[in-house]
């Protein structure tokens, strides 16, 4: 069993902290503090850590301190998937206009952001997801895929292929003139990705859905499917026969999607709907309460699954958590996070809350920021 954890966390003009430094062991991490104090852009820090815009997707010039005069920049050192690293990662400029982010992995330039998920491996909560399942398709794929990223590390590089090769048809289709040859190699880089995506997704769904089945918890059950013409491609044949019929959809779809700006069948409309399997009911209609209970209820089932089935505990990032949860609810959150022993990062006003659950405590209002 692979304990993913963080030893070290340096920030350099990142958000509100022009620096900063956190040293912890492999336990559970609550960050104390009032609002607005800057629990949160600890959590964006750590999140930046594995490929992707963060937990608040922001733009990578929009983080920088607004007093630093110099581009932010985080340093960690982890436990990961292969042992002990070290990471760094942060903002370059490359003339006017111009910005990356660049990460570094034991000191060495990474070819991509995508290295870092065969390392690495963060799930996160926030209340912004909070309206995850009242914000539409879009929102829901994006955290299906952070789950399956987890599970896949190479998930997350088959997800870019396949939207550079749609964002590359849509432009071929918005010209004057077709390139027949050119469009059918991008629909075959469609097809082949787009299929392996909706097998990566089913296959982790099958197996949350599983552990939700088993959980011994009293947090909501849930039920998650999928939909879609892929999906219902992949139900009739073999992985093969669907990519033969993504291809053919996509070839016959070219006059609408040309009419349309954009590609109108594909995985990039996977339709997803979860069920309150205790009430029958889909999420869209529980309450806020019961909404933020199953999204906690999945991440704990995705933290099993990872436990026993891949043999690797993720660390997650849990803001605000404990909110619309009774304390029955935070009680059983606490001592499952323990007996996973998976390193959360948890952050609350009340200290009290977290009383009963081996944790260290952050003040973060006493980090020192010079």
């Amino acid at each position: 069993m692979i304990k993913l954890c963080l030893s070290s966390l340096s920030l350099s003009n990142f958000r509100n902290y022009k620096y900063s430094r956190i040293e912890v062991d492999s336990r559970p991490v609550v960050l104390i503090g009032r609002n607005g104090v800057g629990k949160t852009n600890i959590l964006e820090a750590i999140s930046f850590l594995v490929p992707g815009r963060g937990l608040r997707r922001s733009k990578i010039s929009e983080i920088d301190n607004i007093s630093g005069n110099s581009p932010w920049a985080i340093a960690a050192e982890i436990c990961g998937i292969s042992g002990e690293a070290s990471i760094g990662t942060g903002r370059i400029s490359e003339g006017e206009g111009v910005e990356k982010r660049i990460v570094k992995i034991d000191g060495k330039i990474a070819r991509s952001q995508n290295e870092l998920a065969k390392i690495f491996s963060i799930i996160w909560l926030t209340p912004q997801m909070d309206n995850l399942f009242i914000e539409g398709g879009t929102a829901r794929r994006k955290f299906i895929d952070r789950l399956v990223f987890s599970f896949d590390p190479e998930h997350a590089s088959r997800v870019n292929a396949y939207d550079n090769a749609m964002r590359e048809r849509n432009r071929l289709l918005a010209g004057e003139r077709l390139d027949k040859i050119w469009l059918n190699a991008l629909e075959s880089k469609m097809a082949e990705f787009g299929v392996a995506i909706a097998v990566a997704r089913q296959n982790a769904v099958d197996l949350l859905n599983s552990a939700s089945a088993a959980s011994q918890n009293s947090f909501p059950k849930s039920y998650i499917s999928l939909s879609g013409e892929v999906e219902n491609l992949l139900a009739a044949g073999s992985a093969l026969q669907c990519e033969d019929g993504f291809k053919q959809l996509l070839a016959n779809n070219r006059p609408q999607d040309a009419a349309a700006g954009r590609s109108l069948v594909g995985i990039h409309r996977t339709s997803i709907e979860v069920l309150h399997v205790d009430k029958n009911i889909q999420v869209e209609f529980c309450s806020t309460g019961e909404q933020k209970a199953l999204l906690v209820s999945i991440i704990l089932a995705q933290s099993r699954v990872g436990a026993t089935r891949h043999e690797i505990i993720p660390v997650l990032l849990l803001d605000e958590v404990t909110t619309h949860l009774d304390s029955v609810k935070r009680s059983e959150l606490f001592k499952e996070l323990e007996d996973l022993g998976t390193q959360a990062w948890l952050t609350g006003t009340d200290r009290e809350i977290f009383d009963d659950f081996d944790r260290q405590i952050i003040d973060v209002g006493m980090l020192k920021n010079s």
